[in-house]
């Protein structure tokens, strides 16, 4: 019996197809300035990684996080050095492959809410941390030089008597955790009633273009998979080339 390949044509062609989306909706990003703080931008690219990620499995999951971080570095750039870019990458992989992994093993109903439920509180829990120890000191070091007063300036809409001493607690609690769970409730009441759809639609696609039987198919898997190497390593040689040479 014929060993069935990962990365057939069809997987290469979703992940690609749901990590560009996924880019684009995170480039589509804007901030609810009214509830959080103003840099905490609110997109709906969650909802791609949820659906590829049921449809196609938590280790596709975690490829399609890294095509959007780089579809969103090459199509507006960083502006935080990368630290903001390598936090979203941290929170989607914390969803995607808990959710994944527990869903691989529990097809059911039940099984796709527990995924959810869990890769949801998996990322939120990221969020918070990525935000207490990478971003925020991040911010407060190196972009405004050790300086609380303009972080706390662009926090005091939200909380006018917010101080120093006083601002992780207010922040985490009371806009990092409530904006992330919002973030994954959306995407998730998106993502629940059409992956099932999503997923039948792929598995057909796979019947017509990868069959198990086809003459040349490992060699043409070989291919395709060289191929969406090299495409990456191609997004990652003009990212690089963007920002140490162009700019």
């Amino acid at each position: 019996m014929e060993r069935k390949q990962y990365f057939n044509s069809t997987r290469i062609v979703m992940i690609a197809l749901f990590g560009t989306l996924a880019g684009l909706l995170h480039i589509a990003k804007f901030p609810l300035s009214f509830a959080f703080a103003s840099w905490l931008e609110f997109d709906l690219s969650d909802i791609a990684l949820f659906i590829g990620t049921f449809a196609l499995g938590s280790f596709s999951g975690s490829i399609i996080v890294v095509v959007k971080i780089l579809v969103k570095l090459l199509c507006t750039g960083t502006s935080s050095m990368f630290v903001g870019d390598l936090a979203n990458l941290l929170v989607g992989w914390a969803f995607v492959i808990p959710a994944g992994l527990l869903y691989r093993h529990h097809r059911t109903l039940k099984g796709a809410l527990a995924a959810l439920a869990v890769g949801s509180v998996s990322s939120v829990a990221v969020a918070m941390l990525a935000n207490r120890f990478l971003l925020i000191p991040f911010y407060i070091n190196v972009m405004f030089g050790g300086d609380w007063q303009p972080l706390l300036g662009m926090f005091s809409p939200l909380f006018p008597n917010v101080t120093r001493e006083s601002f992780y607690n207010l922040y985490l609690w009371a806009s990092v955790l409530p904006f992330n769970v919002l973030r994954c409730l959306v995407a998730g009441a998106v993502c629940f009633p059409v992956y099932k759809h999503i997923s039948r639609l792929i598995e057909r696609l796979n019947r017509k273009l990868a069959p198990k039987e086809e003459a040349g198919g490992k060699k043409r898997d070989l291919v395709l998979l060289l191929l969406g190497i090299g495409v990456a390593l191609t997004v990652v040689l003009f990212v690089l080339l963007r920002f140490f040479l162009w700019d």
